[in-house]
């Protein structure tokens, strides 16, 4: 009679894995068990299945030499173990030049110290998908490692993924396919990335796509020499970015939700998102670009503890068009440190930023709504503008702006235009010239507190639809 504990032991080598004999806890995936507990909270699986193994890419015939191509080795890990019901693809150290790999349901990439996944030179080796680009659906490249539909997946460190540095390049008449991203999930849930390291200048880091629940934790981001963003947050729900150092080309963190009509009629904001204890410097836009690409929406963004070491244009940069439509509301900064700004601390420009695009949202629809903008506890050094608030529309008027307890140097105040309910409160900042606050169709109340048109107002601003 055949013993079936020696057969399940052959089963399992056969697929070149073993179960680790370690209690349940320990073979759980660093990434979920770190989640935080309001992240848990909002996820709607409840009843996550245990992951139930560990595999080795080694064990599959990858040898991490970087001169042949590892790819298959590293996907037939990944697709093993989600077929044996999900757990840790650990990747050792070493370098593995790969096309694109794929995340299943369930299943962590986990690269140890010393591992570098180094994306291939080839487009070929890159699969070739619906994918965003600057707010449109096309037929593009994924990334480097994608998930599409996929559930609890996630990549963790201290191990790097480094793009080719010549392949994201931007879509042209002869090459219309949208280069890949290195690290792309398309309508994904609870995506977890914690303590790597990325490398790639042309195109974009990390980019969730239509994704809920999504964690960024502690994570490494270097695409300087390039205008690669660091991260781009598309249409997502639920979003966590904590503790992660970013040094990008393009913007470090890119807010988005679709352009023209096809983002508005689509209806997918992005909201919900946290922007926590993270080190922000950008060659050559913003630190945090909240848009262009606003026509499924924009709110509930949360920004703290941050310091902004370096912004080629403002450290914070709200924008959109009209013909953007939708909305941007909710957004609240607080507890910043600033420094090396070329442009200012804020701009918010919600009229002329970015492509119009074939297919604007028409008439009064396409003008962006705003509103319940909040930021206290700024720190500035040698700010050129404090605040570049003047491209709003008087059609429709920023409701609610908060900036108050702000302190340090700038070259020049706040230039505020068409907004209602503005709250100037404790700005002690020295350096500047010209008046602290110039504003053009402002109510509100100002330093004193008196509500009223901010000093410099127009007198029309108490006639203007509110």
């Amino acid at each position: 009679m055949k013993n079936p504990r020696l057969n399940r032991r052959r089963f399992l080598a056969a697929g070149g894995c073993a179960i680790a004999a370690a209690p349940v806890a320990a073979v759980v995936p660093s990434a979920w068990a770190a989640q935080t507990a309001d992240t848990r909270a909002e996820s709607k699986s409840a009843t996550k299945p245990v992951p139930k193994v560990t595999l080795n890419v080694r064990d599959f015939g990858a040898a991490g030499d970087g001169r042949g191509k590892d790819t298959v080795a590293l996907q037939e890990a990944v697709d093993r173990c989600a077929v044996l019901g999900g757990g840790v693809v650990q990747v050792p150290a070493g370098t593995y030049l790969t096309g694109s790999i794929a995340l299943r349901s369930g299943t962590e990439l986990r690269l140890e110290e010393g591992a570098i996944l180094q994306g291939s030179p080839d487009p070929a080796d890159y699969f070739v998908t619906q994918v965003r680009w600057e707010g449109r659906w096309i037929q593009g490249h994924a990334g480097l490692v994608y998930a599409i539909d996929a559930e609890r997946v996630g990549i963790a460190g201290p191990g790097q993924i480094a793009g080719d540095q010549e392949i994201g390049r931007r879509p042209t008449a002869e090459d219309p396919l949208r280069r890949p991203a290195l690290i792309e999930f398309i309508r994904c849930r609870e995506v977890h990335l914690e303590g790597f390291s990325t490398s790639y200048h042309h195109m974009w880091s990390i980019h969730p796509t239509a994704c809920e629940n999504v964690v960024v934790r502690g994570v490494t981001i270097r695409s300087t020499g390039g205008n690669g963003d660091g991260i781009d947050v598309d249409s997502c729900r639920h979003v966590r970015i904590e503790g992660c150092d970013i040094s990008t080309g393009d913007d470090c963190i890119s807010l988005k939700s679709g352009r023209g009509e096809e983002g508005y009629n689509l209806h997918q904001p992005t909201e919900d998102v946290r922007i926590t204890d993270c080190t922000l410097a950008d060659s050559i836009f913003a630190c945090i670009g909240i848009g262009s690409e606003t026509s499924g929406g924009i709110r509930g963004v949360r920004i703290e503890r941050c310091r902004f070491a370096h912004a080629r244009s403002f450290a914070i940069y709200i924008k959109s068009r009209v013909g953007r439509g939708a909305f941007l509301e909710d957004i609240f900064a607080t507890d910043l440190d600033a420094s090396g700004m070329v442009g200012g601390f804020l701009r918010i420009n919600l009229l002329s930023s970015g492509l119009l695009g074939e297919h604007p949202v028409p008439g009064a629809a396409g003008i962006p709504r705003s509103g319940d903008f909040r930021f206290s506890r700024i720190r500035v050094a040698d700010c050129p503008v404090l605040v570049d608030a003047t491209r709003i529309s008087a059609e429709e008027p920023l409701q609610g702006f908060t900036f108050e307890n702000v302190s340090g140097t700038c070259e020049k105040g706040l230039l505020l235009a068409n907004i209602r309910d503005a709250q100037i409160r404790n700005v002690h900042v020295t350096g500047f010239s010209g008046p602290l606050i110039h504003a053009d169709n402002v109510t509100g109340s100002s330093l004193g507190g008196e509500r009223r048109s901010l000093p410099g107002s127009a007198q029309r601003s108490s006639t203007q639809r509110s």
